[in-house]
C-alpha cells in the first residue's frame, strides 16, 4: 500500500549553502501525488521530486521548474525515501532545505512524531530487469536485478581518518534508522576559503558537518568509524529517489557521488528495456520480495 504521514510536522533550520533561515512543513498527500516541495514563499510553486528538475550537482542536489530553485534536497529526500514514504507534501519558505545537525536522522525523528499511515492505493515498484552502469574516469555506479534494495558503497580518499571504506546492506526503514541517518555530511578545512568565495556553504559549522583538517578531524568523535562512506549511501538514497518510485535492485557503486547518482536515476527512468513497472499485488509473480 502507498503511505504518507499522519500530521504535520514542522522544523527551522539554515541552509548550508545560503546561509538563510528556512522553516519547512511536511504534510500529508493523496495517494498518486508522489512527493512534491511547494515553496509557499512564491505562492506554493510546486516542484515535484523527479530527476528531469534536476539543474545542478555541485556538493548538493539542486532542483529547477521554471526558474524557480530548491537546493540541497537529497537529505530530507533520502529519510523520506528510506522511511517508506510515497506522498508528500514538503512546504518550505525559501530556496534551501535547511542542513540541521548534517545528516538525515532529524528528518527521521520528525517522520517518526509524524506517524506513518497506509493509504487505499497500491504501490508501484521499478523492478531493475537487466544491469544499467555508468562511469566517469576512475568512478561508477551500476543497478541490477534484485529481489530488494541493496546498496553496496566504497570510497577511497586519500586522508587518514577516511581511506577506504565499503558499506554493504539492504535497505529498509529499520536498517535506514539505525545505519544510515546518523551519518553527517563532511568537508575539508582546506577547501573552505575557496567554496566560501563561490557562494558556498555560508551556512556551514562544526555543528552542522565533519570538519577534517590535512590530518585529522577538527570537531569531536565521529558517531560510527564508518561515517563517511555512510553518508555517502545517504546521499545516494536521495538521488536515486527522483526515479519517483520505489525500487528494487542492488546498486553498486565506487567513489560515486551526486553526478553519478543523479545521472543513474536519470537511466533508470529512461531504461524501458531494463525496467519495469510492476504493482505491488504482481510482484509475486516476477518472484520478488518486498521487506521495505
Amino acid at each position: 500500500m502507498q503511505k504518507t504521514i499522519q500530521d504535520p510536522v514542522r522544523v527551522s533550520g539554515v541552509g548550508l549553502h545560503t546561509g538563510c533561515e528556512v522553516s519547512l512543513e511536511l504534510r500529508p498527500a493523496p495517494p498518486g501525488t508522489g512527493i512534491v516541495f511547494r515553496r509557499v514563499d512564491l505562492q506554493s510553486f510546486e516542484i515535484e521530486a523527479r530527476r528531469q528538475w534536476v539543474s545542478r550537482v555541485v556538493l548538493a542536489t539542486t532542483l529547477m521548474k521554471r526558474g524557480v530553485m530548491l537546493s540541497t534536497v537529497e537529505h530530507l529526500l533520502s529519510a523520506v525515501y528510506g522511511f517508506g514514504l510515497d506522498n508528500l507534501y514538503i512546504d518550505i519558505d525559501s530556496l534551501e532545505v535547511p542542513i540541521l545537525d548534517g545528516s538525515a536522522f532529524p528528518f527521521v525523528n520528525l517522520l517518526q512524531q509524524a506517524g506513518v499511515v497506509d493509504q487505499d492505493a497500491e504501490r508501484t515498484y521499478l523492478v531493475i530487469e537487466r544491469p544499467i552502469r555508468l562511469e566517469e574516469a576512475d568512478k561508477w555506479i551500476c543497478i541490477e536485478p534484485y529481489s530488494g534494495f541493496h546498496i553496496t558503497y566504497e570510497i577511497d580518499f586519500d586522508h587518514p581518518s577516511i581511506g577506504c571504506q565499503t558499506f554493504d546492506g539492504e535497505i529498509t526503514p529499520g536498517t535506514y534508522a539505525k545505519e544510515v541517518a546518523l551519518a553527517r555530511t563532511f568537508g575539508f578545512y582546506e577547501e573552505v576559503e575557496e567554496l566560501l568565495k563561490k557562494g558556498l556553504i555560508l551556512g556551514g559549522s562544526l555543528e552542522n558537518a565533519v570538519v577534517l583538517s590535512k590530518t585529522g578531524i577538527m570537531n569531536g568523535e565521529l558517531r560510527v568509524p564508518d561515517e563517511f562512506v555512510r553518508h555517502k549511501v545517504l546521499d545516494l538514497i536521495g538521488d536515486v529517489s527522483l526515479c519517483g518510485r520505489p525500487l528494487l535492485g542492488r546498486i553498486r557503486a565506487f567513489k560515486a557521488g551526486h553526478s553519478l547518482h543523479t545521472n543513474l536515476a536519470t537511466e533508470i527512468s529512461r531504461a524501458d528495456s531494463k525496467v519495469r513497472e510492476v504493482k505491488e499485488s504482481e510482484l509475486v509473480e516476477f518472484g520478488k520480495a518486498v521487506n521495505q
